[in-house]
C-alpha cells in the first residue's frame, strides 16, 4: 500500500517536533513508536508524556506547542530553496537507516530523493589528503559509480571532495551528508560543488534549515553516512581520525568496512592500515568492494549498471590513455615521469628535462591536461591520472 502524500499540515508538526529543544533521536523514536503520528504527540497530556518517559520539562515543552512558530519558518526556508523533508515514517526514508541504534526523526533534503532507495556506499577519508589518496579516491569512486552505487560522502575538503567530483564526472549518483542545514555550504569553497549535487545527486542532513556548521555536528552527522550505506570505504585518515570514527560506527551498525592501504611512512595511512589489521576488507580495485555485497544487492547493481552505462568499461588501463598521434616527443617523455602517488613540482621537472624549454613544458602539460592524463595539484605540482 502505498503512504499518503506529506501534507503542509504533516510537515509542520513533523517540524515542530523535530525542534523540540533536548528531545534527541531515540526520544523521538520513541514517542512516534508510541504515539503514531506528531499530532498525535502534540495532542497528549503532559501525564501521557511522562508516562511514555519524558521528563516532566520535556513534556511541558511539547505540550506547550511553542515550537510552532520556529516550524512555520522552516516551512518558509524549505520552499524557498526546494527542499524536500523525509520523516522517519515516510516511504522515502532510507530504509537501511532506520536500523541504526538512534535514526534521525527527519531528514531535510534537496535533489532526487529516489537516491534513497538505491544501493549506498559511503567513502570517507581525511581532509589533508596526499597526492596518493586523492588518486585511490578518484580511481575507485569513479569505477564503484559506475558500478552502480551512489556514493555518499560529507562533501569535505580532501577525500570527500574527491569522491562526490568522481561520480559526478562519470554521471553517477552521489549524495552529501551535511552537518548543517542543507542551505548553508561548509566548507563554502565548495558552493559550486554542492549546487551540481543538489541538481544531479542529492544534499541531505538532519539539521534544520539554517542550522550552524557546529564542530561536534560531524561526527554525529557520520553515523547517517554509514547508517545509510552497505558499507563503508576508508581511503586515508589518521588513527584516531573522523573516518575511524565512521568505520567504528560501520562496525558497529554491522556494516562492511573497507579500506584502501597507503603507505606505512605516512600518518595518512596509519587509520586505513590499522582498519586492515583488525579485518576491514582491503581494497584495491573496484570489485574488491563488490564482491563482498549480498547476492540480491549485486544482481540489483548489474541490472543498474546495464542499464545506465551499457558498452561503458569500468577498467582504466594505462594502454587506454593513448596520446593522439600528434603528441611530440614532450609529451611522452612528461607522461612516462610523472607519477599518480607522487606530485612532482613544475621545477623539478625544469630540471630533469635541461633539453627542453620552459615554454615546452608548460604547453605539453597544457595539453596533457586536456587530455585528461595529468592534473595540475595547488603550488604548480603535477600528477598523472591514475
Amino acid at each position: 500500500m502505498v503512504a499518503p502524500a506529506l501534507t503542509k499540515e504533516d510537515e509542520l508538526h513533523w517540524l515542530a517536533l523535530r525542534l523540540i529543544p533536548g528531545l534527541g533521536a531515540r526520544n523521538a523514536g520513541r514517542l512516534v513508536a508510541q504515539f503514531r503520528t506528531p499530532q498525535a504527540i502534540f495532542r497528549a497530556s503532559r501525564h501521557d508524556l511522562e508516562a511514555a518517559g519524558l521528563a516532566g520539562s520535556l513534556a511541558q515543552t511539547i505540550a506547550s506547542g511553542c515550537t510552532f512558530e520556529d516550524a512555520v519558518d522552516q516551512q518558509q526556508k524549505m520552499l524557498e530553496t526546494g527542499t524536500a523533508l523525509v520523516p522517519i515514517s515516510g516511504p522515502d526514508y532510507p530504509p537501511r537507516l532506520k536500523e541504526i541504534y538512534d535514526p534521525p526523526l527527519v531528514l531535510f533534503a534537496r535533489g532526487r530523493l529516489q537516491l534513497l532507495q538505491s544501493v549506498m556506499l559511503g567513502v570517507v577519508g581525511t581532509r589533508r589528503a596526499t597526492s596518493y589518496g586523492i588518486a585511490a579516491c578518484e580511481r575507485l569512486a569513479t569505477d564503484l559509480a559506475q558500478a552502480g552505487l551512489t556514493i555518499v560522502s560529507g562533501m569535505a575538503r580532501g577525500i570527500d571532495t574527491a569522491a562526490h567530483r568522481s561520480a559526478l564526472a562519470v554521471a553517477g549518483d552521489t549524495i552529501a551528508v551535511f552537518g548543517c542545514g542543507v542551505d548553508l555550504v561548509y566548507p563554502a569553497e565548495n558552493r559550486k560543488l554542492a549546487t551540481e549535487i543538489a541538481e544531479k545527486g542529492l544534499l541531505l542532513s538532519e539539521y534544520p534549515m539554517s542550522g550552524p556548521a557546529y564542530p561536534q555536528n560531524f561526527p554525529t552527522r557520520n553515523r547517517i553516512i554509514s547508517g545509510m550505506s552497505v558499507g563503508v570505504l576508508v581511503v586515508e585518515g589518521a588513527q584516531y581520525s573522523g573516518s575511524s570514527i565512521t568505520a567504528k560506527m560501520a562496525l558497529e551498525q554491522q556494516r562492511e568496512v573497507f579500506a584502501i592501504p597507503g603507505n606505512i611512512t605516512s600518518k595518512m595511512s596509519w587509520g586505513p592500515n590499522l582498519l586492515i589489521k583488525q579485518g576491514a576488507k582491503l581494497v584495491q580495485e573496484w570489485n574488491d568492494v563488490v564482491v563482498e555485497l549480498p547476492a540480491e544487492v549485486r544482481r540489483a547493481l548489474v541490472a543498474k549498471a546495464q542499464a545506465r552505462s551499457a558498452g561503458m568499461s569500468l577498467e582504466t588501463k594505462d594502454d587506454q590513455l593513448a596520446l593522439p598521434g600528434e603528441a611530440g616527443p614532450a609529451h611522452r617523455a612528461l607522461l612516462a615521469h610523472l607519477k599518480p602517488d607522487l606530485a612532482t613540482h613544475i621545477d623539478e621537472l625544469h630540471e630533469t628535462f635541461d633539453t627542453l624549454t620552459s615554454s615546452e613544458i608548460i604547453a605539453a602539460l597544457f595539453d596533457l591536461e586536456l587530455l585528461g592524463l595529468v592534473k595540475q595539484l595547488p603550488g604548480k605540482n603535477f600528477v598523472k591520472v591514475w
